[in-house]
């Protein structure tokens, strides 16, 4: 169950065999059906979760019931409401299922324990949490800068894999369009 988890550590940290058994200790499988929720808005996120198989997608609600989809996690991902999970407040995100999936989950308890006892768990997440901060700054600055067609260009040459798994509704959703405006932009960069 861990193949992938362990394939994508040691991409960025390389691990003995003695350190994988001891992390993988720590780690809990999980399984979600379609729609199945991981965490709802107003629970505290308990876990980071790493996507060994599936689709899941990150969202908050306006106050018409709108979905604002924040993050996509296809396999090699990883997905959890952090500022919940980090501080014990309450989420402020949904996390559901947009396919079966198969997860590998780590509680706060044994991330903190992990941290304490492998020295290259705290690195290798040290090293998620800038990617994902660096993640996160392009795609303000594309929001701040870039026309939506360059938006969406950058979009689905990025994430070929979201493009070709997940609705159109919800692309349109992540990138704070209405789903006629995405259609607008996909056939005005089909007919150049």
């Amino acid at each position: 169950m861990y193949e992938l988890f362990f394939r994508e550590f040691n991409k960025k940290i390389a691990l003995t065999p003695e350190e994988q058994d001891l992390i993988k200790k720590y780690l809990t499988p999980k399984k979600l059906r379609k729609k199945q929720y991981l965490l709802q808005e107003g629970d505290v996120c308990k876990f980071v979760a790493f996507v060994e198989k599936g689709a899941l997608r990150q969202y908050s609600l306006d106050e018409s019931g709108n979905e604002r989809i924040i993050q996509f996690a296809l396999e090699g991902w990883t997905i959890s409401d952090l500022y919940s999970f980090l501080t014990g407040e309450t989420a402020t995100y949904h996390i559901d299922a947009l396919e079966d999936s198969e997860l590998v989950l780590i509680s706060k308890s044994a991330h903190e324990e992990l941290l304490q006892k492998v020295a290259k768990y705290e690195t290798y997440t040290r090293l998620k949490i800038t990617g994902a901060y660096i993640a996160m700054q392009k795609r303000l600055t594309s929001i701040i800068s870039s026309s939506l067609e360059e938006r969406y260009s950058s979009f689905i040459t990025l994430y070929p894999d979201i493009v070709q798994r997940v609705p159109q509704h919800m692309i349109a959703s992540y990138m704070g369009l209405q789903p006629e405006t995405l259609s607008r932009i996909r056939r005005r960069i089909s007919s150049r």
